[in-house]
């Protein structure tokens, strides 16, 4: 193959992968479904060249499971897996916070975050996607301002495997105005070097948020399979009627 047609493939799969993973997002792909790489690549118009680089992308960031001699199936969804995320995030972030706490020097490295989360309430954006970015970011940078750069991969390799539930605490206004107020109170208390209040700041922070898109992640999974029994029930129904 060569330069020019692997580059094309390259991006086709890039494609796909973006693709496929906005369809799991948004659970038109749901936890549990199966598929195969031909459906993928008629549904798309490609070859399944670039469907399977696609797919074992996905499938090394756990959104998909590969069944032999069964195609694919979307990873179904399991809360326990994603709470032992939430568990360890919080272990990482609450370590970094104390180093932060405990550093001698100047904290310059948070004046990004204090410029962009310590404003007036007419400052604030209130863009549910744009804010969840954001507040991404914000924990990231928290953690890579302490200066482990392992400690910072780990982490960003939990904040990929919690985006798909993650973002949904940005769909509700409320949970845009309390993410400003909680993460301006951890950068205070972090500057003011108090240890013990930052992190428990933090913890109830993250917690809320994970008890926040466990209940909005039940009721998208409900709404989602009540939509997918009705098209079936359609589809049966105008199957009938042709025949």
């Amino acid at each position: 193959m060569n330069a020019r047609a692997t580059k094309k493939t390259e991006n086709l799969a890039e494609r796909i992968y973006l693709q496929l993973k906005q369809d799991i997002f948004d659970f038109r792909l749901m936890p549990g479904d199966r598929f195969s790489e031909n459906e993928i690549a008629e549904r798309m118009g490609v070859s399944r060249t670039p469907v399977r680089e696609a797919l074992f992308r996905l499938q090394r960031e756990a959104y998909v499971d590969v069944l032999y001699r069964s195609g694919w199936q979307v990873k179904p969804f399991d809360f326990k897996y994603f709470e032992e995320l939430y568990d360890v995030r919080t272990i990482l972030e609450c370590a970094a916070v104390r180093k932060l706490c405990e550093h001698d020097g100047e904290l310059s490295k948070l004046d990004d975050l204090v410029s962009q989360w310590c404003v007036p309430s007419e400052q604030r954006l209130d863009d549910g996607p744009v804010v969840s970015g954001m507040d991404e970011r914000f924990h990231e940078k928290l953690v890579e301002a302490a200066g482990n750069s392992e400690m910072a991969r780990i982490h960003h390799d939990l904040t990929e495997r919690l985006r798909i539930i993650r973002r949904l605490d940005f769909t509700k206004p409320p949970r845009v105005d309390a993410t400003y107020n909680e993460h301006q109170a951890v950068l205070e208390a972090i500057l003011h070097r108090r240890v013990e209040q930052a992190q428990i700041l933090l913890r109830a922070h993250i917690e809320e948020s994970r008890n926040e898109v466990r209940k909005i992640t039940v009721h998208m999974l409900h709404e989602a399979s009540a939509r997918s029994q009705l098209h079936s029930v359609e589809a049966s129904s105008i199957g009938r009627i042709d025949g």
